[in-house]
């Protein structure tokens, strides 16, 4: 089976992997991973999946912690950034180059992420697609959680045309627009490296309601356990600036 063609495939292609680490706080991340470890009740030696796992923030920051970990991304770079981190600190973690649609496990795993606002890259058919395949990855006990900065309860509020911000030197400017069916934010990113040399960007961000995850979940035999604003666990509220969907199997 093959992926569907997506425009995000080749999000992280350039510069744009440089800008992404830099973004992301270092402090945020250890935050995120004790969420994780709490949330997830994770036990020594339990199994998780960081699926769409960028160069690795939690995936190496649990594995660290003694957890197994399987860390999958398209983007080869990563995964060999990874694979040599691993290797080098005697890491049990196993970097998978392959597509977040294709991956196929050969076990289960005791948490499953997915950080970032990976789950947006995908429309409601491959989201659907996606959440069926973590649900037969999962635990009966285990949890999945989602990050996300782009579901309608937030998406709705924050909506910029216009924005541009710097990440260290390098400037980034970025033109949005907002379309109704299928719902989603569709960008043009342009990157200002210190050299001024410019790379542009394009990208989809998919925009569910908090209640289309909950029907797709359930399609897939899972639920929502709870929702968080912050990795400190504050509830979630409508207009927060991003969401922590903590996931569980459907008891039968």
């Amino acid at each position: 089976m093959e992926a569907p063609s997506n425009i995000n495939d080749s999000f992280f292609d350039g510069v744009y992997k440089k800008v992404w680490k830099k973004m992301m706080p270092v402090a945020l991340t250890g935050v995120e991973i004790e969420f994780i470890i709490e949330i997830c009740d994770l036990k020594e030696m339990d199994k998780v999946l960081d699926l769409m796992c960028g160069h690795g923030r939690h995936a190496i920051g649990l594995a660290e912690k003694g957890y197994q970990v399987k860390a999958v991304d398209n983007q080869p770079e990563y995964i060999e950034e990874i694979r040599n981190k691993g290797s080098n600190n005697s890491l049990p973690i196993e970097p998978v180059l392959d597509h977040a649609l294709l991956y196929q496990p050969s076990e289960k795993f005791n948490a499953i992420i997915c950080m970032g606002n990976s789950f947006s890259f995908f429309n409601k058919e491959e989201a659907n697609r996606l959440l069926q395949n973590l649900s037969g990855f999962l635990e009966t006990s285990g949890k999945i959680i989602i990050n996300s900065w782009m579901i309608a309860e937030i998406a709705i509020k924050h909506f910029k045309t216009k924005d541009w911000y710097y990440v260290d030197d390098y400037k980034y400017l970025l033109d949005y627009e907002y379309y109704f069916d299928p719902c989603r934010i569709e960008s043009i990113q342009h990157v200002i490296s210190p050299d001024n040399k410019i790379e542009t960007i394009k990208g989809v961000d998919y925009i569910f309601s908090l209640n289309e995850i909950s029907d797709m979940l359930g399609l897939a035999g899972l639920k929502i356990a709870s929702l968080f604003a912050t990795p400190r666990k504050k509830p979630f509220k409508l207009g927060d600036a991003q969401v922590y969907i903590v996931v569980e199997k459907i008891k039968t």
